[in-house]
């Protein structure tokens, strides 16, 4: 036993890659292997022998396996050794440049207005960007004759001839979400429904598609001075400027009753936009009450709740807190605009740091 434990321990320590320690270990330990083989031997003999040889056998054993450990764990720190030679990094020396990318105007401008209204409370609501006529239109009380539902104005989806499904469009709006949410959240309700929406108009502050947020409140006792309140609020957070001044305008949706138009109060200096300032007004979002019959057609009782709502064109509002001349700049895809125009991708609107710093 003696020549066998000098025998494998010579061959350990001489060992020099873990495949051949592996073979070794078979040889030694192994079903095999010469001490297995060894042990086995002990039921042919006495049990003199037994007590003699079994403790030395297997003092023997744990002998080479402890060797085949610790000559294992030497070589891979050999290896790991080795590999921090030869695979070393200056961190001191300068990055490698590659491009930047940034986040887009409107992903921005998005982000800041969902962080405003979740702020006051609005949950945030996503429908499908195909709608049915009903959706888009009957449910927002908007009758068959309006102009917004010809083909002049609205993109239809081509329907397979003599089919009897409903007319679908690409939505033209995102209040059909409203009444989904109205579906299935029921009253009271607080939701904004950001996303993109198309329709056929195409020239420097109109494109084909384009994104609004909406917002819908419902409750038993909601006015238009919260709605006021609430307008306020997000146009003194988004644009950021404390002495912001807004102007409602009697005017006429058909979902909303009464209606009216909200104007901000700028100037044009030399050309320039500044708001908050001056003796002009611009239009930027449109609001009123709810009608009840867009209530009742979200599956909610019209006398029972009354509520608000409002929507306004993030692309819009990104222009004018941004400086953006043309809103068909938007979705040229050029890098030299994203890179001037863009956002850090880190840089997450909150509240209470400021939305774009």
């Amino acid at each position: 036993m003696d020549d066998l434990r000098l025998k494998f321990l010579d061959l350990i320590s001489k060992t020099e890659s873990e495949e051949a320690l592996e073979v070794l270990r078979v040889q030694a330990l192994g079903k095999k292997g010469e001490v297995s083989l060894r042990m086995r031997q002990l039921g042919q003999m006495t049990p003199e022998e037994r007590r003699e040889q079994g403790p030395a056998l297997n003092a023997l054993k744990d002998e080479i396996h402890a060797a085949l450990v610790a000559k294992k764990t030497a070589l891979k720190n050999k290896a790991l050794d080795e590999r921090l030679r030869n695979e070393w990094l200056d961190v001191t020396l300068p990055s490698r440049w590659r491009p930047r990318g940034s986040l887009h105007p409107v992903s921005q401008a998005t982000e800041e207005v969902t962080a405003i209204f979740s702020d006051m409370g609005f949950s945030v609501a996503h429908g499908p960007r195909i709608e049915t006529d009903w959706y888009n239109f009957d449910a927002l009380n908007i009758p068959e004759h309006h102009p917004a539902r010809t083909e002049m104005d609205t993109f239809y989806i081509r329907r397979a001839e003599g089919a009897e499904e409903p007319p679908r469009v690409l939505r033209t709006h995102t209040s059909p979400v409203q009444i989904r949410a109205m579906e299935t959240l029921g009253a009271p309700l607080r939701v904004i429904c950001p996303g993109g929406v198309y329709r056929a108009d195409y020239d420097q502050t109109h494109t084909p598609m384009f994104h609004q947020v909406e917002g819908l409140c419902l409750d038993t006792d909601t006015s238009m001075a919260n709605l006021k309140w609430v307008l306020e609020e997000f146009a003194r957070s988004f644009f950021e400027i404390n002495n912001i001044d807004l102007r409602f305008r009697a005017s006429h949706f058909p979902f909303t009753e009464p209606s009216a138009e909200v104007d901000i109060r700028c100037s044009w200096e030399n050309g320039q936009l500044k708001l908050g300032e001056g003796d002009d007004w611009l239009e930027i979002l449109g609001s009123g009450m709810v009608h009840p019959k867009v209530i009742q057609a979200g599956g909610i009782d019209p006398d029972k709740y009354q509520g608000f709502a409002f929507g306004l064109g993030i692309d819009r509002i990104a222009m004018l807190k941004y400086g953006i001349p043309d809103l068909r700049a938007f979705f040229d895809s050029d890098l030299r605009w994203l890179r001037h125009y863009g956002f850090s991708a880190l840089d997450i609107p909150t509240l209470h740091r400021g939305l774009s710093h």
